[in-house]
């Protein structure tokens, strides 16, 4: 079904992905510092469920745009690759946001992990970025589509899960890192930016 060096190359840039510095890395990393490694933890995999409810959602939807038309998909793949490049040059135009963690008071795993799962679920961001990025390495002709795209999306969640329970194990260092560190966010949103943009036009260029 998969090509190995096409799931290996999308394994590497989802690894790559999840460990540069974003938004659910500084959550999990202000969870562990303020409540422990286990609340980081249980916060990272609130994260990884969330991600889940949007890769079920990305087969449901996904599935029946790729299996519908030709037209529709093409109408797909340009709205993904548009959206690719937006972030991608938002990113390496933007402005550098801080590393700092912000002090909060200590929450239970419990309720970190529900948390988690609601920041990362109700964050639309997420949702486009799924639409847009898996689609990619689906490859229509060889059918099963459903199953290729839950696939590359589990392979996601646990790839992602796996580096974000590394951040909540090594919080106190990688945390003082980054804040000593600012070159890190700089350099992460244009190389971050970089791929976006190579993703967005590779996606555009993509036959059904």
């Amino acid at each position: 079904m998969f090509d190995a060096s096409a799931l290996m190359t999308y394994a590497v840039i989802v690894a790559g992905f999840s460990a540069l510095p974003g938004p659910a890395i500084l959550l999990t990393l202000a969870r562990s510092a303020s409540s422990g490694t286990r609340s980081g933890v249980a916060t990272s995999l609130g994260v990884a469920t969330g991600d889940l409810l949007h890769t079920a959602l990305a087969v449901l939807g996904v599935s029946a745009i790729l299996m519908a038309s030709a037209v529709a998909f093409t109408i797909m793949k340009y709205i993904g690759a548009a959206y690719l490049i937006y972030l991608g040059v938002k990113a390496i135009l933007g402005p550098t946001p801080s590393l700092e963690l912000p002090a909060e008071r200590q929450v239970t795993p419990r309720v970190a992990f529900r948390q988690g799962v609601f920041c990362e679920a109700l964050n639309p961001k997420s949702a486009m970025f799924f639409l847009a990025f898996l689609p990619q390495f689906v490859q229509p002709k060889a059918g099963g589509v459903s199953l290729q795209l839950g696939i590359l999306g589990l392979l996601f969640v646990v790839i992602g899960a796996a580096v974000t329970i590394a951040y909540a194990c090594a919080a106190g260092r990688v945390g003082a890192f980054l804040k000593r560190s600012p070159m890190v966010e700089r350099w992460q949103n244009k190389v971050v930016g970089s791929i976006f943009c190579a993703l967005g036009v590779h996606l555009a260029l993509q036959e059904r």
